[in-house]
């Protein structure tokens, strides 16, 4: 997470009028607790006004608004687009970590501004995910952050299935379904993978590196080789 974003959550996260310890703010936002003295040490520097001390909590009382942000309507349209979209068709840590987007933006902007994110001019109709493939979706989405390989059991168009173990390097979404690209280490080859067609998967401990061949950049030369525009 950048600095920038960080101290934003702080200021977020102080603003409810709750208490709350240098623990709490490091544990949510995956840093030590240094960090977090260190960030309101400067926030406080910059004229935010953080009441407390170390040990014992902090809070922000007196009302304060973060500057207004100045998107277009355009692009406020294409932020709740994209956010509906996500509601709809991504895993529920994706959806509640739009769902919280939406809050922060909502929380900056001017009240004469507030209501362009209600308007109804554009919608989406995505298919909806089942639970299942949200669950996967989650999965798989932290193990190519993670660049953890993958054992999945997959059922082919054809009605065949096979298992697989994979080095997953991206995911895409189609608009009626989610595909998985992968280093198919089973085939030596790559391959993509419908989410709605795996079985089962495991996400394994072991760690790959990018290697030369098999890394996806590797795959989309391929791809422009073959006359694909990607």
């Amino acid at each position: 997470m950048r600095r920038a974003d960080r101290l934003f959550d702080i200021v977020q996260m102080l603003r409810g009028g709750r208490l709350r310890t240098a623990q709490e703010i490091a544990d949510q936002l995956e840093v030590s607790v240094r960090t977090v003295y260190r960030d309101i040490d400067a926030l406080v520097a910059s004229g935010v006004p953080i009441e407390g001390e170390r040990g014992i909590g902090y809070v922000i009382r007196v009302p304060f608004l973060l500057p207004p942000l100045t998107f277009s309507a355009t692009e406020l349209q294409a932020l709740q687009l994209g956010i509906r979209f996500v509601l709809a068709w991504g895993d529920g840590e994706l959806a509640s970590a739009a769902q919280e987007a939406l809050v922060k933006i909502k929380a900056v902007l001017p009240n004469d501004r507030q209501d362009e994110l209600e308007r109804r001019e554009l919608r989406t109709y995505a298919m909806r995910l089942t639970d299942t493939e949200k669950d996967m979706l989650g999965l798989l989405r932290k193990a190519v952050r993670g660049r953890q390989k993958v054992r999945l059991s997959y059922e082919g168009s054809s009605g065949d299935k096979t298992d697989r173990l994979v080095r997953p390097l991206s995911l895409e979404a189609w608009g009626h379904a989610w595909t998985l690209t992968a280093w198919c280490e089973t085939r030596s080859d790559f391959r993509a993978f419908r989410i709605d067609r795996i079985r089962s998967l495991t996400v394994m401990d072991e760690v790959f590196r990018p290697e030369p061949g098999r890394t996806l950049d590797d795959y989309h030369a391929r791809l422009r080789r073959e006359g694909w525009n990607v």
